[in-house]
């Protein structure tokens, strides 16, 4: 089979976008180019690469063969140059890092020092919930990922490198915000803000109420940290969310960190990659930093305290 580099990346994007339209702008090609690129393939590999049912394109066998191929070739030149870089005594190439929702109020922190130390590193970072982590998991889409909990049913090789404590968030003027300590029975019948279905907190939380017998009224479902904690501020109701989520709280802000019994949860962050993944130069230095930088960040518990976020009568 007689293929250009070309080919094979006008292919690669048509298939992941499913799409000659989409992969042309991608490419910054005219339609008919792509579509021509696409025909030449499928005259060089002797067999057609798509089929078009209505609007939309479906790889066929061949073509989903291909495309796996594509991704092999295009990862390993990626960590030929990113190799050939590192000889040269610099660090250059891309990063691909999808992270959870709750990790975003600290790894932009630790990739931004990171991208000083070497600035010819571009960064992707997705940042979206356990689910779809999961599916990028499963579709090798990503160098790296940060995950509260790894998920059991693929190979992964990952690590701890920082705590998640789960704590229960109320609005200050609370009736519970003025207890010294919370028993966990009190938190029956509380209107409740949950984390939606799938989120690692979420599984947490209903597995401690499972334990303990508490049931609570879930009043609200909410697929995001801050939608919660406009939500608490709203008065409709209380939640529990990853003390890193209340970093950026400052002394005036409006929630409370309440002392119930059997908290915090005590969780930790992951950073993941699948089993057998050869990672690249790149990947490994941030895998490197990552551990290295996490062992000096102050406990969320610190900052929280240092923000009032606790109330003062209660003992730390």
């Amino acid at each position: 089979m007689q293929a250009t580099l070309h080919q094979l990346k006008v292919f690669e994007a048509t298939a992941r976008h499913g799409s000659f339209t989409r992969a042309a702008e991608e490419l910054f090609i005219t339609q008919p180019t792509v579509s021509s690129q696409i025909k030449q393939l499928s005259k060089a590999v002797g067999l057609p690469l798509f089929e078009q049912i209505g609007k939309r394109l479906y790889l066929t066998e061949a073509g989903a063969e291909l495309l796996v191929t594509c991704q092999d070739i295009f990862q390993r030149l990626d960590n030929f140059e990113m190799k050939v870089a590192d000889f040269k005594g610099t660090k250059q190439g891309c990063l691909r890092l999808a992270v959870i929702t709750t990790a975003k109020y600290f790894i932009p922190r630790i990739l931004g020092s990171f991208c000083q130390r070497y600035p010819g590193i571009d960064v992707s970072l997705k940042v979206t919930n356990h689910q779809q982590i999961q599916t990028r998991m499963q579709n090798n889409e990503d160098d790296l990922y940060i995950v509260s909990q790894p998920p059991e049913d693929l190979e992964l090789t990952y690590q701890p490198f920082l705590e998640n404590p789960l704590v229960v968030i109320a609005r200050r003027d609370h009736p519970l915000a003025n207890w010294p300590q919370v028993p966990l029975a009190k938190l029956n019948n509380e209107a409740f803000i949950m984390r939606e279905k799938g989120s690692g907190t979420r599984q947490a939380v209903q597995q401690l109420f499972a334990q303990y017998g508490v049931e609570v009224q879930v009043r609200l479902e909410l697929g995001s940290n801050e939608a919660i904690k406009q939500a608490i501020i709203g008065g409709l109701g209380i939640s529990v969310l990853s003390e890193h989520t209340l970093i950026s709280e400052g002394p005036h802000s409006e929630l409370a960190v309440l002392n119930v019994e059997q908290f915090p949860i005590q969780r930790r962050w992951y950073v993941a990659h699948l089993s057998g993944k050869q990672l690249s130069v790149i990947a490994r230095a941030f895998l490197e930093y990552l551990l290295e930088e996490s062992q000096k960040m102050p406990k969320p518990s610190s900052l929280l305290r240092s923000n009032v976020l606790i109330p003062a009568h209660v003992s730390p």
